[in-house]
């Protein structure tokens, strides 16, 4: 007998007990769908992370001064700034940057945002843009203007989405006038968001905030090229004004983004361990089921055999039965499953992987279903190969 006759044969049998077949490669469905939901659930969170941080610049280069190691350990924002400039050729701009939280009050209304002390290079180092109104002014920082740039959040919270340009508001209980409106981030506009956020010129916030010291600075490479080689110039200049690494922490955007995928890797394999579970529950199903059908056709395996069927026929016969169970069970256990992630990514505001990315997933899940089925059908498949055909045919 040929593979492909022992293929009709099989799939024939299935066919013929549809119900208990479907029940049979019910756990494989689910076990492959699980493993395709999880993988691609953490994958997808992942993706969505690392898009947020390459949003912000992959030439990104952040800076914290550690100023509880001592008195005096600090760096001043005019020393960065000339530094900055005489490495012009790698660094872009350089900001100072003051994070709190404040009490935005207009009117009637009253919210907490997030307080953002910078200078005006602020914006071009986030990828941000001023698109109502107009940016600091080097006059700003000098005089300590109260005024502020606003994001969509507060726009719709506090002026009800209406201009504010020029309007006058209360921040921490002093007055600041609008001067300009930041770009929409997010889709869902909401508190906590990227769109929540005031920011006013560093020096006032210094003053505001109380805050003599400035400890927190983003520097923009001129590229993503040059990224590594500004980074390490930073950590030159510091190490020369600290003289200890540990009073100072300089970090890029590439490194955070290597950083995400380091921590989240080992996620994606838990949950594609705790859904394989599930596929192996299924394979010892399958093989309770085969065993089964070994009895029930006995006595067709004894007449078989008396008429001049091998034990490989006999057993490459219900083996590709096993098989095709675990095989059938994986391809609809992988169209449900990416459908799944694809709807529940939807769902949740999450990227949405494309089949490639999820390639690596549905094939091991798919393999992994069929060495179940193989593997787990081999006993009941030896045990039909092994009948006697006498006792078979005298089997009732």
């Amino acid at each position: 007998m040929t593979f492909i006759m022992s293929v009709k044969m099989a799939l024939s049998s299935l066919w013929s007990s549809k119900i208990r077949s479907f029940l049979t490669m019910l756990g494989i469905i689910i076990g492959v769908a699980a493993v395709i939901l999880l993988v691609s659930m953490v994958s997808s969170a992942t993706k969505s992370i690392k898009l947020q941080l390459e949003s912000m610049g992959t030439n990104l280069i952040s800076v914290d001064i550690n100023r509880g190691w001592g008195s005096g350990r600090s760096v001043s924002n005019a020393e960065l700034q000339s530094f900055c400039d005489e490495n012009s050729d790698i660094i872009a701009y350089c900001s100072p940057s003051i994070i709190s939280r404040g009490t935005v009050k207009y009117g009637g209304e009253n919210v907490t945002s997030t307080l953002y002390g910078v200078a005006g290079e602020y914006m071009a180092i986030k990828n941000r843009e001023v698109v109502s109104g107009r940016n600091f002014t080097q006059t700003d920082i000098a005089n300590r203007h109260s005024v502020c740039i606003i994001g969509e959040y507060l726009v719709q919270e506090l002026f009800g989405g209406m201009d504010p340009l020029e309007q006058t508001i209360k921040l921490n209980n002093e007055i600041f006038t609008v001067i300009g409106v930041l770009d929409q981030k997010s889709s869902n506009v909401s508190q906590g968001g990227a769109d929540d956020m005031i920011m006013i010129p560093y020096s006032k916030a210094q003053r505001l905030l109380r805050n003599a010291g400035i400890s927190s600075f983003v520097i923009s490479a001129a590229s993503s090229d040059y990224t590594t080689l500004a980074t390490e110039a930073v950590e030159s200049f510091l190490y020369k004004k600290f003289k200890n690494d540990r009073f100072y922490n300089v970090s890029d955007q590439a490194a955070s983004i290597d950083t995400v995928n380091e921590a989240l890797a080992p996620m994606a394999l838990l949950a594609a361990a705790i859904a394989g579970i599930s596929l192996i529950v299924a394979g010892i199903g399958i093989m309770n089921i085969m065993l089964v059908t070994v009895t029930e056709r006995t006595r067709e395996i004894g007449i078989r055999k008396s008429i001049g069927a091998k034990t490989g026929t006999i057993l490459m016969q219900f083996l590709v039965e096993s098989a095709a169970l675990s095989c059938i069970g994986g391809l609809i256990g992988i169209v449900i499953g990416v459908a799944g992630s694809a709807g529940i990514s939807t769902a949740m505001e999450l990227p949405v992987l494309t089949i490639w990315e999820q390639m690596g997933t549905i094939v091991g899940s798919f393999l992994f279903s069929a060495a179940m089925g193989i593997i787990f059908g081999i006993y009941p498949a030896r045990r039909a190969a092994k009948l006697n055909p006498v006792d078979a045919l005298r089997y009732d």
